[in-house]
């Protein structure tokens, strides 16, 4: 039966435990982006308005929901190079969930084991999802899928009018364009 106590649990996980989650995992293409020498790198968490940027970071409204790194260009522009970044974050989030259950079986997390439990569960989580090859919503391919394309094809294949990881200086437009829509709906 679902009582106060899962209610807690349950809040924790959405705003605690997942959202961690997402960022590491996001961190793993800042890590992959210096290596292969990304141009104009963002990191945004979250749909939505913006509620603050502070460097490359890029916070909006609905954090939790969808987040993304963009960039303009990449200084080493090949196969490797792409293979690389868009299985970043799957080797980050690999790690993390490998790490934190080799110290839960190990008794070293014995303190809100829980809560690291379920850490556990949303890295693997997102794991499976960036891992298997498919399409998401409205037909991008996950990283799984990117990945897959360029071994099997040698080369970045595109579906979509637009790009696998939006360029940095086009989210830019587009947060301008909402905010524009949102100043002329005040007004009316």
């Amino acid at each position: 039966m679902f009582d106060f106590s899962d209610f807690i649990s349950l809040v924790i996980s959405a705003f605690i435990i997942l959202p961690l989650t997402i960022l590491i995992r996001e961190t793993g293409y800042l890590i992959a982006s210096g290596v292969v020498g990304v141009k104009n790198p963002r990191l945004t968490i979250g749909s939505g308005p913006r509620v603050f940027k502070i460097g490359i970071f890029d916070v909006r409204k609905y954090y939790q929901l969808y987040s993304w790194f963009s960039y303009d260009s990449l200084k080493r522009d090949n196969k490797f190079a792409y293979i690389y970044l868009y299985g970043s974050p799957i080797l980050m989030t690999l790690i993390l969930a490998l790490s934190l259950n080799a110290l839960l079986a190990n008794d070293v997390l014995q303190s809100f084991m829980t809560f690291w439990d379920r850490f556990v569960f949303y890295a693997i989580f997102y794991l499976l999802f960036d891992v298997v090859p498919m399409k998401m919503q409205g037909g991008m391919p996950n990283n799984g899928m990117i990945i897959y394309e360029m071994l099997r094809y040698g080369k970045r294949m595109d579906y979509n009018e637009n790009p696998f990881i939006p360029s940095t200086s086009d989210a830019d437009k587009e947060q301008e364009e909402i905010l524009e829509k949102i100043k002329q709906y005040q007004k009316e």
